[in-house]
This record gives structure tokens, sequence and C-alpha cells, in this order.
């Protein structure tokens, strides 16, 4: 049996929540509220894979990606640059035909690729459902997008970064559910919530995972270069930070 080497997040504190990585092969989804970290994880494993000599395509649909933030936490962000293929969608439709250049550059270049990154995977299906009354052919199209995601991590065995959206449940209020809800559970076979705590700091949560218990949480802080562990959970009796 073939083991292929887990994706290093670009953080020692997140390789020790996922246990060495992102899995290849598989969707992995980061979820949580507006400035939570969800883009500043995506960019810290897309500049770790462009160090590694691969490929990283990333589908930015919220205009989230930004080359001052990159020059902040790589130094050698021109050698990241090279190495990106860079798609940014600004409506629904957009978006579809970015998941058609996806299958094209993936038939022609698959070996290459490192990583796949849809950052975020809701922002334009979600402005979509507001301004539409086809709800029907909007979700099925969003779950036609995961299941090609699933394929080709599956075949090809790229790991595949999403990042998503949540909103406030109004039974629960102490609770947040994901844009897209079921069709995004399903596909994605690593759930990692993110939440802000009281103190500031990010909170990442194990919400499904394949070989790691549900609920295995770390707290970070991001800061200029990328993010390091903090001080604020105890729960281990020991703290890791990134250097």
């Amino acid at each position: 049996m073939i083991i292929h080497k887990k994706r290093a997040s670009g953080s020692r504190i997140l390789d020790y929540l996922l246990c060495g990585g992102y899995e290849p092969g598989i969707i992995t989804t980061i979820y949580g509220p507006a400035g939570s970290g969800k883009t500043n994880l995506a960019m810290l494993c897309a500049i770790k894979c462009a160090r590694d000599k691969k490929k990283v395509v990333y589908v930015d649909t919220e205009s989230s990606f930004s080359v001052e933030r990159l020059k902040q936490i790589a130094i050698d962000y021109t050698k990241f640059l090279e190495r990106l293929i860079f798609l940014r969608p600004t409506n629904f439709d957009e978006q579809v035909s970015a998941f058609k250049k996806l299958r094209d550059i993936v038939k022609t270049d698959s070996d290459n690729i490192g990583v796949i990154i849809i950052d975020t995977i809701s922002m334009l299906y979600r402005l979509e459902l507001g301004k539409s009354e086809k709800v029907y052919d909007i979700n099925r199209e969003l779950g036609k997008q995961m299941a090609w995601l699933s394929e080709i991590a599956s075949k090809k065995n790229i790991p595949i970064i999403i990042t998503n959206q949540v909103y406030s449940d109004f039974g629960e209020k102490d609770k947040v559910k994901m844009v897209g809800g079921d069709i995004l559970k399903y596909w994605s076979k690593c759930l990692i919530e993110l939440q802000i705590t009281e103190q500031g700091n990010r909170k990442a949560i194990l919400r499904k995972h394949r070989s790691q218990p549900e609920g295995k949480e770390i707290v970070f802080k991001i800061v200029q270069t990328g993010i390091i562990g903090t001080k604020e959970k105890k729960r281990f009796g020991f703290f890791l930070r990134d250097e």
C-alpha cells in the first residue's frame, strides 16, 4: 500500500492539530466568521507548497488575497508568485467558468500541482441565492463543484483546501452553521472550525477528521509573519509556538 505524504500547513502549531498537515486525496474545509484567519491559513499553506517547488492553484472569490500580506509572510514572495495559478471570479457564473478552467489545468498539469485552494467556496454562491429564485439549480451547481473537487483530490491525490463562511443559528445563538450546510459537510472529509476568542486570539477546532479526535483544538494568534501559538490554552499542559 502506498502511503502519500501530507501537505505541510506552513505552521507547526497547525501541523500539530492535523498530525502532520493536510491530507492528500480529500477536501479540507476551514470555516469561521470574518476575521477568524481563514485566508491567513490558506496563504500559509500556499506559500509552503510553493517553497516545496509545487504549483498552487488559488481561487479567490472575496478578493481576500493580498500581495502586501504575502510580502509580510514570505520574504521570497516572488518565487511564490512564479508558481501561482490565480483565478478571481466575481459572480457565481464566473465561478462556474473558473471550475471549467480548473478542469483544464488539472488535466494538463496535475503532477506539478501541490494544492488547490478555494477561498471562499460560498461567497458568490450566497450572493446568487440572495438574488435568484432558482435555489435548486444553484445548490445543484455547488454540489457539482464539490463533487468534482472530491474526484480530483481522490484521483490525482491533490490536497484541496476550501474556506467557508458561517451564519448564526437563530434557534441556537451560541452556534454557527456553515453556508452550504449539508453539501459542504458531505464532501469534506476534514472540517476545521475557527473561532475568535474573548482575548482576541483564534481557536481552531477539529470538527471532523479521519484519524484525529473530534474536538481537538489549538489557540493561535495572527501576527505579521503568519501565526503563532499562544498560552491561552492550557489543556494539554504545554504550548506550541512557531518560530
